[in-house]
């Protein structure tokens, strides 16, 4: 089980990065996005929240063993955070969803604006989750609120 637990939790070991492990981790996730490109609406959404509580179990795990609340190893959250960032969007916008998805989920994962950087207090791998699941949420409002931006500026001209 501690195997299994430390597969998941480093989103199949991309948390072992000596660089950067959660960018690293968001990477990945970027990749799996593009490629299986119909994983998106209601499907995304269950596999997401699948991934939350697999991603609290395995956290739980990783931090008991190692002794460190949110190690840099874990990333599954990075990876839940950012399939939140690029959730609902359609097919037509997909290249630059995933991109601005990208760029706004590490802004707001790393900068930790409110509530984010109090979820991490959570006990276990509940803050470890929480705090890119908020982060995802942010990045996905505020790529809406770009898009609308542009939408409305297009039809201006």
């Amino acid at each position: 089980m501690k195997r299994l637990a430390y597969l998941l939790a480093t989103c199949l070991g991309t948390g072992y990065s000596p660089v950067a492990p959660g960018t690293a981790g968001t990477l990945f996730a970027l990749l799996v996005f593009s490629f299986f490109g119909q994983l998106q609406g209601w499907t995304l959404l269950l596999l997401l929240v699948a991934l939350f509580f697999i991603g609290v179990w395995a956290s739980t795990l990783v931090e008991k063993d190692s002794g460190k609340h949110d190690a840099q190893l874990i990333n599954i959250d990075e990876f839940v955070g950012m399939g939140l960032s690029i959730l609902w969007f359609p097919d037509s916008i997909r290249l630059w969803t995933l991109v601005l998805g990208f760029v706004f989920f590490r802004l707001f994962d790393i900068t930790k604006p409110y509530p984010v950087n109090i979820s991490q207090n959570a006990p276990r791998g509940w803050g470890v989750m929480l705090d890119d699941v908020i982060a995802g949420v942010y990045a996905n409002l505020s790529l809406r609120l770009v898009l609308w931006l542009y939408a409305l500026l297009s039809h201006v001209r």
